[in-house]
């Protein structure tokens, strides 16, 4: 089969229906996860009139059942996985915010297990679930959706421009993806899967929100550029639109 099979969590909406889009014209069957497939069901009939080959599971990454669903599914029918966009994820209150939102020493503890849960544990369980299937692919990327708000250098860094955006529990999460990333990237290192973290920008999405700096037709572009990286391609980075960001 020369046609490549990605699978983009949270894929419905948002940064990752925007991600699926930028894939049309690379000879993809782009599978979206959906915890609402009436919702996921839309989603792939306004992705095949743009074009795109395009399927929804029925997926909730906080489920592990669901991620072993998820590697039935494609063992079953495809046998292997090239693409994996761990797409969903949650921000818990007001994004990106001006201030001490969550404060390190206010942060709720049940918000804080909540976020960790959606961005990071649930994100490391479902790419090692699928790990075989990627393995088995000829050239296997994983993009892990981070954000710059993960970025411990600039958080430190007075006058950058996230030194005063901090909201714990969501910038804690996205820090902990990147350690997965290069820690990822490292195992895999002498394979052919490449694995890197994508900011997208600051995105007009319901995350994002109307003040936000990048229209949505943007959005997924760093996403399906690390999906689609050449054999000569980074691997353990972390990238906007081409350009590496500091840890």
């Amino acid at each position: 089969m020369s046609q490549k099979i990605a699978f983009i969590t949270g894929g419905n909406r948002g940064l990752g229906f925007q991600t699926a889009l930028q894939l049309k014209d690379g000879d993809f069957k782009v599978v979206i996860g959906s915890r609402d497939l009436a919702q996921g069901e839309q989603a792939v009939e306004k992705l095949r009139a743009a074009g795109v080959d395009a399927d929804v599971l029925q997926f909730d990454i906080t489920k592990p059942s669901d991620a072993q669903a998820a590697y039935d599914y494609f063992d079953s029918r495809f046998g292997r996985l090239d693409v994996l966009v761990n797409n969903a994820g949650i921000a818990a209150g007001t994004f990106p915010g001006t201030g001490p939102e969550h404060s390190a020493t206010q942060v709720p503890s049940d918000l804080l297990h909540k976020v960790f849960e959606t961005n990071f544990f649930a994100q490391v369980a479902l790419t090692n679930t699928l790990l075989p299937l990627i393995r088995k692919s000829p050239a296997g990327r994983i993009v892990n959706l981070s954000s710059i708000l993960g970025s411990l250098t600039l958080h430190a860094q007075p006058g950058s421009p996230i030194y005063d955006a901090k909201s714990f529990a969501y910038d804690a999460s996205k820090s902990a993806l990147n350690a997965y990333t290069i820690h990822l990237a490292y195992e895999l290192r002498d394979t052919a899967i490449k694995v890197n973290s994508a900011h997208p920008g600051w995105v007009k999405t319901d995350m994002g929100g109307p003040q936000a700096t990048m229209e949505l037709s943007e959005g997924g572009k760093t996403s399906a550029a690390l999906a689609t990286l050449p054999a000569d391609g980074p691997t353990g980075g972390f990238f906007h639109l081409g350009q590496p960001l500091p840890w």
